[in-house]
């Protein structure tokens, strides 16, 4: 194999046979009836069209668990990015490359360059590609290439920069979030250099981009693309959450803000709303007035006005809103704890004679592309159950796995704090994507539902969903530390789970879209043990055959001979979970600390009289047992474990730590080391309305790129999740200001000031040039990491950190794939930048804290 220094020392890519072009990347001037076309949009005028540029396919290698190879990005951040020329060759080596391959790379290398070695070289090549007539590029290959289009600017500009297509955008090589899913919701404020200015796109979903540039209308303005818009109720008297997007097209921060809603009848409401940072754009949160029962049915227009902070009103504009009544198909809103956004869901309201009478709840989830809208307006009224469509926080959403099952779980308590439902009769439902989030949803949680009925669904995504990049991890050990960071997904392992909850499963037997053998996997994995379950292919069903698909009468028939029993009824349980940080409970049973963190844990345990038997307990070191729930009515309870008989008192629950060996009753949960409420795995960081704060400390360079990966970041948590993230200066932050809310840090203890605030205690430590950890130190500019860590000041809270050891290290960051839903990132990890062109090898340490959040053994 190729050493890695040697690796090293050529930076692993060359540019070759760079042949002289003449500049292709004219303007486009659009004309009709020989008058010039100004183009413009609710935002602006359209300045320029991209319609010339340079394709390079391959380069990339992506991964399902953990991200593979993006040679733009390790361009980028080891400086070996050049402007593209047609028929420029790239070439660099795959790790694992076959003996010939690496026998004509080492001879290449030492000044043959014969056409031999390259043609057994990996390689890839700039080629000319040019937009169709709507300025829509579009081929095949674009789904795994990347675009490259420039803008020469005759001064220094802001613009808004409006794509669709790309996963995300370099815009003179900082990264901004793109449009991989079409949505027409990217409008990025960028800041244009006089002269050349580069864009590349990173290969999105459906193989396409189109890409211009917007002069703003104004420098602050609404734009109402992309609102959370909820329904008026007819005869509720409360104000109802909504959220609009605002552009700030400036270089300095919004602050202070009030967003001013009026009805018609002159009903107002004022809310202080976010702040925004410069050169951003966010969706801000409002209240619309209630109505009360002065209100008939029909259409609303509500007048929403941005005022500053003397009161002026900076923009305004008019929200058209439904008003209904109750009894019909609507949309309602609730502020997420994920970040503080406006998040909707959508009820098929149970059929009511009176409006206090209780009733049953099912929640269903969307399948990919869905919105919960549509997903509930697919089931007719029931006269005996509301039915509840969560959104994954977006039609595609996170697979409703990490973000999107937080979503399923907050949507659920919240449509049971409007709607309080019958406790015992909540059932789980869904289509395609929604079908793998009844599977996981039903196996993570398997005492929150009655039943469950996946619907054209597949069990497990890591699976369904494998790409190139995984298989060129398989072999690396620090892969393992990604899969173990992503179990909490592997539903085949935890469907045990489901033998408390009634299963009906339902697939068309010409589903060509997810085949039905998904369904007849888990029909044979059910048959080994549960003894509840139906199955049912309908004939000649392909993906979709009508609202049927989802409202199958006999789903709801199966559902409503099911119930979630009281815990005291509870004698037995068989619990798997891969991490108290996702699922730690199980009525009466619940999983504090694991001895391997998000390996799979599983407790079975059976109650007799007043003596809980502990039957089997695997990777478990704190148990949790609710001994008062059960209502025994004995003074004294008997926990046999492990061959140990230890005597509780039956007015307090039984804390069981595993300390030598031995299990010891504890008085309590130390929470400050690892527990469920405060667990681990990096991507966990991004929670309990989290707040990222960037450096002001280091060198221009470092301010500037920790300030734009923040802000990408955030970006990119808006696209994928609907977010709306507090971004600040590390000069604003302290703990009073943001009590018990996560905090990731952008930058090392050199550069971000709140370092020794929050982080002086950790074990692993990032300076320049140098990170140490756990004892071992690595050296270089090129050292990357992300890692999750408690909040000194918080029993609740986490931080997160990701940051670089110098320029490459920094750089090397870039890629935020930890902002999806089926990645499985661990607690920690190590990286050199060669890792984005290399994979794992490039990888130095990954793994997981101990529960003390110490590093004593090296799980790593």
């Amino acid at each position: 194999m190729i050493k890695r220094n040697l690796c090293a020392k050529i930076a692993g890519l060359l540019l070759l046979s760079i042949l002289p072009t003449q500049d292709i990347l004219t303007q486009n001037i659009v004309t009709i009836f020989g008058q010039e076309k100004i183009e413009k949009t609710d935002e602006g005028e359209v300045f320029y069209n991209f319609r010339n540029g340079f394709l390079l396919p391959g380069g990339t290698n992506p991964g399902t668990l953990f991200n593979g190879q993006d040679m733009i990005a390790w361009m980028y951040a080891t400086g070996n990015f050049i402007t593209p020329k047609a028929g420029a060759v790239i070439g660099y080596s795959y790790p694992n490359m076959d003996s010939q391959v690496e026998d004509a790379y080492l001879k290449w290398l030492a000044g043959s360059k014969g056409e031999k070695s390259m043609e057994l070289l990996p390689q890839w090549t700039w080629a000319v590609m040019e937009a169709d007539s709507a300025g829509l590029f579009k081929r095949p290959e674009m789904r795994s290439a990347f675009l490259y289009t420039s803008y020469e600017s005759p001064k220094e500009q802001i613009a808004l920069l409006e794509t669709t297509g790309g996963t995300r955008t370099y815009v003179n090589g900082m990264p901004r979030e793109g449009d991989h899913y079409d949505f027409g919701y990217t409008l990025t404020p960028v800041k244009l250099k006089k002269g050349l200015n580069e864009f590349v796109y990173t290969p999105g979903r459906f193989g396409k981009v189109t890409s211009k540039l917007v002069k703003p209308e104004k420098a602050i303005m609404f734009t109402k693309r992309d609102m959370t818009i909820p329904d008026i109720i007819i005869g509720e008297d409360n104000s109802k959450w909504a959220a609009i997007r605002v552009i700030n097209a400036q270089e300095k921060p919004l602050q202070g803000l009030t967003i001013r809603a009026t009805l018609p009848d002159g009903k107002q409401e004022e809310y202080k709303t976010q702040d925004i940072m410069a050169l951003s754009v966010r969706k801000l949160r409002y209240k619309i007035p209630a109505i009360g029962n002065s209100g008939s049915e029909g259409k609303v227009i509500v007048k929403i006005e941005l005022l500053d902070k003397s009161g002026k009103v900076i923009d305004q504009t008019n929200v058209e809103v439904r008003q209904v009544l109750p009894s019909v198909h609507h949309e309602r809103t609730f502020v997420s704890r994920i970040d503080g956004s406006v998040q909707y869901y959508s009820v098929a309201p149970a059929i009511r004679k009176n409006p206090e009478e209780t009733k049953a709840m099912v929640l269903t989830v969307h399948g990919a592309g869905v919105e919960a809208r549509n997903q509930a307006r697919a089931y007719k009224s029931k006269d005996w159950t509301d039915i509840i469509a969560a959104t994954n926080r977006r039609p595609y959403g996170f697979n409703w796995e990490e973000w999107g099952r937080i979503d399923g779980l907050e949507v659920l308590e919240e449509a049971k704090r409007i709607f309080k439902p019958d406790e015992s009769k909540i059932y789980l439902t869904g289509h395609s994507m929604g079908g793998h989030g009844s599977w996981f949803l039903g196996t993570t949680y398997p005492d929150k539902f009655a039943a469950v009925a996946p619907s054209a669904g597949y069990p497990d995504i890591a699976s369904y969903g494998r790409g190139r990049g995984d298989d060129m991890h398989d072999k690396n050990s620090t892969y393992n530390a990604f899969k173990r960071g992503g179990n909490g997904g592997r539903v085949i392992s935890l469907a045990k789970n489901l033998k408390q909850s009634g299963v009906y499963i339902f697939h068309g037997d010409a589903d060509s879209v997810v085949s039905p053998s998904n369904a007849r996997r888990m029909r044979e994995v059910l048959g080994k043990f549960h003894p509840d379950f139906c199955y049912y292919e309908y004939p000649g069903g392909e993906h979709w055959f009508g609202d049927h698909s989802v409202d199958w009468h006999p789903i709801f028939e199966f559902f409503s001979r099911h119930s979630i029993p009281q815990a005291k009824d509870v004698k037995e349980m068989d619990f798997y979970t891969a991490s108290p940080a996702i699922s730690p409970t199980d009525y009466w049973l619940k999983v504090e600390q694991q001895i391997k963190p998000f390996d799979l844990s599983n407790v079975q345990v059976r109650l007799n009289n007043d003596t809980i038997h502990v039957l089997k307990i695997d990777n478990v070191a704190m148990l949790v047992l609710d001994i008062p729930s059960l209502m025994l009515g004995n003074e004294q309870v008997t926990v046999n474990i492990s061959g140990q008989a230890l005597p509780v008192p039956s007015n307090r629950k039984a804390i069981l730590a595993l300390e030598n060996d031995k299990w010891q009753i504890k008085n309590e949960v130390n929470l400050k080391h690892k527990y469920s409420g405060r667990y681990g795995g990096f991507k966990n960081a991004y929670d309990n309305n989290v707040v990222f704060v960037y450096p002001t400390k280091g060198t221009v360079k470092e301010n500037e790129w920790y300030q734009n990966k923040a802000r990408f970041d955030a970006e990119t948590f808006y696209y994928r999740g609907n977010g709306s993230i507090d971004v600040i200066p590390d000069t604003e932050y302290s703990i009073a200001k943001f009590p018990d809310r996560n905090v990731i840090v952008y930058g090392n203890k050199d550069n971000n000031r709140v370092w020794p605030l929050l982080l002086k205690n950790s074990p692993i430590q990032v300076a320049k040039g140098v990170i140490t950890i756990g004892g071992k130190t690595f050296s270089g500019d090129d050292l990357g990491t992300y890692f999750i860590y408690p909040h000194p000041g918080s029993n609740t809270a986490s931080v997160g950190v990701v940051a670089g050891t110098g320029d490459a290290g920094m750089l090397a960051t870039s890629p935020n794939n930890y902002i999806s839903g089926i990645t499985g990132f661990p607690d920690l990890m190590i990286y050199r930048a060669d890792m984005l062109k290399d994979g794992l090898t490039g990888m130095e340490a990954a793994g997981y804290f101990d529960n003390d959040w110490t590093l004593t053994s090296q799980d790593f």
